[in-house]
């Protein structure tokens, strides 16, 4: 959740809307007339399927448990780059940065409980200590005893919940450690505002196209290929409504969100496995991580041109930017590659 990225948009575009938009500075005002295009507006933002960017979906069951978790795969050998979505975004948030990643490596994205096609006991519980336990959860399920070398990347909220599962060292074969646009000092100044942001926002959309077309005129995305894809994973219907809400819903879950963020720096430069850290702006570095950058303690690229959810906007630059810190850090299907420290198996007995 990103305070510049929601905000409303009306759906239909009265006269005195017209009116009002030419006396205020449009954040889009600078943008050149586009040349007419024989494309309606409708077929612009038809969704698009998951299956061309991602091999297979599956449903995770969790044991002793009625919670089931839905998660997209891409992609047959190399360490697994395990995708943690924002809060209000889904696993398919990370579709067009995986049709490039899986061409190396495998790339797991999950929806997180309350999100997507998940579906758990309590969807509301949304605490730090519940998304980890969800994750660790799927992790053991999907792999047992002998999972391969894990990357872990998380975008915003989930970024928060891949710091945290990462400092419990509760995955022996965690290998990496990628954070996209969160940082503690910028999110908790933020918490303020989250309320009247998500209710500001447009609550309900006629058609699914309606939706797809207002998360780019808002800014929220600037890709229109990986909101096609995203955004409908977002939504579900309701029935009494006939009309399409807000899958996520956050409002209702104020109560979790200083425990994302509240000593999230410091947690980040605990966590003993190579780091990256993307960010959309250098706004957004905080006091304690200035200092771990400037010691040395983690990677930082600031990725120009992009709004909050870089994987979305530039999915290639992403997909290279994780690829390259992959390779960079020895990362590969048994683990860590150290430069200048032998493994047990190469010890002599």
């Amino acid at each position: 959740m990103d305070p510049s990225n929601l905000s409303s948009l009306p759906e239909e575009s009265s006269e005195e809307n017209q009116q009002q938009t030419k006396k205020d500075v449009s954040a889009f005002s600078s943008i050149p007339a586009r040349p007419p295009t024989n494309k309606t507006s409708s077929q612009k933002c038809s969704p698009l399927d998951w299956s061309g960017y991602f091999d297979k979906e599956d449903d995770v069951c969790i044991p002793d448990s009625n919670d089931v978790f839905h998660v997209y795969m891409a992609g047959t050998q190399g360490p697994v780059i395990f995708c943690l979505h924002g809060g209000g975004y889904s696993g398919l948030s990370f579709a067009l940065s995986a049709s490039k990643i899986k061409e190396k490596m495998r790339v797991v994205a999950m929806d997180l409980r309350g999100h997507g096609k998940s579906t758990a006991e309590n969807d509301l519980d949304l605490s730090i200590e519940t998304l980890c336990g969800d994750v660790l959860a799927v992790l053991k399920t999907m792999y047992g005893d002998s999972p391969p070398a894990i990357v872990l990347v998380g975008h915003s909220m989930g970024g928060s919940v891949a710091i945290h599962v990462a400092a419990k060292k509760a995955l022996p074969t965690l290998a990496g450690l990628v954070v996209v646009d969160v940082v503690e000092g910028t999110a908790m100044a933020s918490l303020i505002h989250m309320q009247k942001i998500l209710s500001n926002r447009i609550q309900n959309f006629s058609t699914i196209e309606k939706a797809i077309e207002w998360s780019i005129k808002s800014g929220s995305l600037r890709n229109t290929e990986s909101a096609r894809i995203s955004i409908p994973s977002t939504l579900k219907y309701d029935d009494s409504k006939k009309c399409y809400i807000h899958r996520a819903r956050l409002e209702e879950t104020e109560q979790y969100w200083r425990g994302w963020y509240e000593g999230l720096s410091e947690t980040f430069l605990s966590c003993s496995v190579p780091k990256l850290l993307l960010l959309a702006g250098t706004d957004r570095l905080d006091r304690t991580l200035t200092i771990g950058q400037m010691q040395g303690k983690f990677q930082m690229v600031v990725v120009r041109h992009t709004g909050h959810a870089i994987q979305e906007d530039v999915p290639d630059e992403f997909a290279t930017l994780i690829l390259n810190f992959v390779s960079r850090n020895r990362i590969g299907p048994h683990g860590v590659e150290i430069p200048g420290i032998r493994r047990p198996s190469q010890l002599q007995p």
